[in-house]
């Protein structure tokens, strides 16, 4: 049995005086002097619907029991709207539907917020994610989650123009060392042992390579323990995972810039900027920019001025240096006019959460400058960095004294702040690059002195074999690259180290023996030994990517069903605990501190 001949979003004038038959909800319900309306709704809009006792005189008496949210079927003849009712907002706004017939499907109670109404969307979000099933009525969530299915066929079908091949890579692997916590799920049938969930498909698309499959994409489901954030969904997320053989950088860039360029003027009202997609070495980022992964829709660059103040007379910028740290210096175009002290009190802070112990600054005024440092400088010193970093009257000079990489975050952090206050993140643009030259190594986080990777422990060292022998590992770069978008990390690949003898030597560097590695990767070094090609690929974040290209305001907006800001799921209660019998299946015992 068909429950509807159309959809309600779909009847024009082209069906008037025909019968068609409609399912849906009731979006509201109006009437006007013994004639009924109601606006029924389903996934392709609304269509008036009118219940005239002179019609049909049993489903008007019905029709005057019908509340919000009820689901009806209905049979009725298409009529047009008088001239003086026609609504022009709506594309069925020129017809109605004269019913004769209604079946009411399914009652409603009252929803605990208002679905279809302008102020539907102002529910707080704990109330809106336990009831997401209500939530997602609502136009504004709908339109979305459409827009996301057609951003996902628009890149499915890129890559298989293309000429690559899709394939569905495990979900149950082993764990490794991706550079975030693994989800772990406990074996029944191995008792003590345990899979994880992939963080990425990293390894099986290395061995895709290796088993002769030269151009693979998935739209890959990866799973991360990471804290959320405004831009990274709690646990869960997914990837337009892609690797190619026989390439280099150039050929991976070359690929993604223009699916990137199409998805941004298709579903996004964003221009890219005429530079985008510029090469920028993570060094010069960092210089320039405090960050590898700037926001260069506005022109604020940070300044080295260490050997201009290596001798100065500030004791803070002095011993600095004398510890082997750096000055740095930023200037803002305008913002010694526009800054207030307590401005300069919030982008103190805003350095100090980033690290800093402080903020030194100096004004540029008419006919003098402003600071509590020039008094240590000295005048002619305060002037010289006016003029090295270019700065004008009206401009103000922040500084920061540290250790190379703390300078960097610290003056970074201001620099985006400075962008919100001044109002320069044009929600208009959207400016495109390619962060490269990352470091293959840099000092643990978590055990002090130690040298670990930086970035993918599987990315092809610059300089191969000869560099890992004979550099400072630090020293050593990558053939790394991210894609970055308007300050977010869009996505992160390489062209992945596919030779046994340089693997062993670049893990063996962070640390890890020939028997860790084969303990951990023996399945990649045994593949490798039987003939790789060359290869490289990169993984864009899906949700992340259309998060920014459609303003929302939270990556949770992009999901149908998301995790809250702590990572619960509201509607199902999760996580939840389990019960002793089924964690004996799996040999676990809770142990509680």
């Amino acid at each position: 049995m068909m429950y509807r001949t159309h959809k309600c979003g779909e009847i024009s004038k082209k069906e008037i005086n025909k019968e068609v038959e409609l399912s849906g909800w009731v979006h509201n319900r109006r009437d006007h002097g013994g004639i009924i309306f109601v606006d029924l709704r389903d996934r392709t809009g609304l269509t008036q619907i009118k219940f005239d006792p002179k019609i049909a005189i049993e489903s008007h008496a019905n029709a005057d029991k019908l509340r919000n949210e009820w689901v009806i079927n209905i049979i009725g003849k298409v009529v047009a709207r008088p001239d003086e009712m026609i609504n022009s907002k709506l594309s069925t706004g020129e017809v109605e539907v004269e019913v004769t017939k209604l079946k009411i499907l399914s009652k409603a109670k009252t929803p605990p917020f208002d679905v279809s109404g302008e102020k539907s969307g102002e529910a707080n979000e704990a109330l809106r994610l336990k009831y997401r099933y209500l939530d997602l009525r609502r136009e504004k969530v709908r339109k979305q989650i459409e827009k996301k299915a057609d951003f996902i066929e628009c890149i499915r079908q890129y890559f298989r123009k293309n000429d690559f091949i899709e394939v569905q890579t495990p979900i149950l692997g082993a764990s490794s060392p991706e550079g975030a916590r693994d989800w772990l799920l406990p074996s029944r049938l191995y008792e003590g042992k345990f899979y994880a969930l992939p963080q990425a498909p990293q390894q099986f698309k290395q061995l895709l390579m290796v088993g002769g499959f030269d151009r693979y994409f998935q739209i890959a489901p990866c799973f991360r323990d990471e804290d959320p954030r405004k831009d990274r969904h709690y646990g869960e997320f997914y990837q337009v995972d892609m690797e190619m053989s026989f390439v280099e950088q150039e050929d991976v860039f070359a690929i993604i810039e223009p699916i990137m360029t199409e998805l941004t003027e298709k579903f996004s009202n964003k221009k890219m900027l005429k530079d985008s997609f510029r090469r920028i070495t993570w060094l010069e980022s960092m210089n320039k920019y405090g960050s590898d992964k700037p926001d260069l829709r506005f022109n604020l660059e940070i300044k080295p001025i260490t050997d201009l103040v290596s001798d100065c007379g500030f004791g803070v910028f002095s011993r600095v240096i004398k510890d082997g740290g750096v000055v740095h210096a930023l200037k803002i175009d305008g913002g010694g006019k526009v800054f207030s002290r307590s401005d300069i009190d919030e982008l103190t802070k805003v350095a100090q959460n980033a690290g800093a112990k402080g903020l030194a600054y100096i004004i540029v005024k008419e006919d003098s400058l402003q600071s509590p440092i020039v008094k240590f400088l000295g005048n002619d010193l305060a002037e010289q960095i006016v003029e090295k970093v270019e700065a004008k009257a009206g401009d103000i000079i922040f500084f920061g004294a540290d250790k190379w990489r703390e300078v960097c975050s610290a003056l970074g952090a201001v620099r985006s702040a400075c962008g919100d206050k001044l109002n320069l993140k044009d929600k208009k643009v959207a400016s495109w690059a390619w962060i490269i030259d990352f470091p293959m190594y840099d000092y643990s986080e978590i055990e002090e002195g130690k040298i670990d990777f930086s970035h993918n422990p599987f990315s092809m060292p610059q300089g191969g074999l000869k560099d890992l022998e004979e550099k400072d590992p630090l020293d050593i770069l990558a053939y790394q690259y991210d894609l970055i978008l308007n300050g977010w990390e869009i996505s992160s690949g390489a062209i992945r180290n596919h030779k046994p003898e340089i693997m062993y030597k670049a893990f063996e560097i962070a640390g890890y023996s020939k028997k860790d590695v084969h303990d951990k990767f023996g399945h990649m070094i045994d593949a490798f030994s039987y003939g790789a090609p060359p290869h490289g690929g990169i993984a864009p974040g899906i949700d992340r990517l259309f998060m920014e290209l459609t303003d929302s305001n939270s990556i949770r907006d992009v999901y149908a069903f998301p995790k809250d800001g702590q990572g619960r799921d509201l509607m199902l209660d999760a996580p939840t605990e389990i019960d002793k019998e089924q964690l004996k299946e799996f040999h676990i015992k809770i142990s509680k501190s």
